[in-house]
């Protein structure tokens, strides 16, 4: 390798969105340094990811297709695939800052056992991106209570660390795939780093019914992770699940009386 390149993998999901996933690359290829693979696990099925990948072979990336639906199993494919020992996640509707690969790589050899995440900031109107976090604050997470910090848009971790604990669940659909990973990572004893150095835009591409159906997907997975957990006896998690069900409803009906817009947190309505 060398000093404008680090051994690294960076795992980027996508399923036809090709001008998002150019742009995503883009901002990959220009990092400084870069990783030294582009892996883009596809499950679109079509040609035209095929087409926009090669466009940056230069930059080490390359397409693995996926068959199947769900960010789970594509994501499990990709660390499996992948050439390097340490890999850096995101999505292909973010962007990344020209240091993200650097800070990543030397974040998780710092700590080779843990996963690092870190701020997914809104690229366009703030309520119309899911998923984002903005605190300027470090923080080290070790409580299964935690298991929503995970931001799988912005995060890198040893594959090694991540398959010992058995990757993904694949059939958490469409959504939540990330909590249930963090909750059981968390409940194992293993560290887990928020870093604000660490930073990733979200962009706002969504109409209102898509964001609507996204938000609907978000509850679906959700009570798919309660019932996961709830199934093999754990019964701690049900009293968060007490807790979420609470917030949820009361963001609803403040969106309901109130004309409070939708928020980027599902839990808030």
């Amino acid at each position: 390798m060398t000093p404008d390149v680090v051994p690294a993998s960076v795992v980027v999901c996508t399923i036809g969105r090709s001008a998002h996933l150019r742009t995503c690359l883009e901002t990959l290829a220009r990092c400084a340094p870069r990783a030294a693979e582009l892996l883009v696990v596809d499950q679109s099925g079509g040609h035209e990811v095929s087409r926009v990948v090669a466009e940056f072979a230069a930059a080490g990336a390359r397409r693995v297709a996926c068959s199947g639906r769900g960010v789970g199993r594509a994501r499990n494919l990709g660390f499996a695939t992948a050439a390097h020992e340490i890999v850096l996640v995101t999505d292909d509707d973010c962007t990344v800052a020209p240091d993200w690969v650097g800070r990543a790589w030397r974040h998780v050899t710092a700590s080779p056992d843990g996963i690092v995440t870190g701020r997914v900031l809104p690229a366009g109107g703030a309520d119309a991106v899911p998923s984002t976090i903005e605190s300027s604050s470090g923080r080290s997470y070790t409580a299964a209570k935690d298991f929503s910090v995970l931001y799988t848009g912005n995060m890198a971790v040893s594959r090694l660390a991540l398959r010992s604990i058995g990757g993904f669940d694949e059939r958490i659909s469409p959504a939540a795939t990330d909590n249930d990973l963090c909750y059981r990572w968390l409940k194992a004893g293993r560290p887990m780093r928020y870093e604000p150095d660490l930073v990733v835009w979200h962009h706002d591409w969504r109409t209102p019914a898509e964001l609507e159906r996204r938000y609907v997907g978000y509850a679906v997975g959700q009570g798919m992770f309660y019932a996961k957990h709830l199934r093999q006896g754990d019964w701690a998690i049900a009293r968060d699940l007490v807790h979420y069900a609470y917030q949820g409803c009361r963001g609803a009906a403040a969106r309901i009386v109130h004309g409070r817009p939708r928020s980027g947190d599902w839990r808030q309505g």
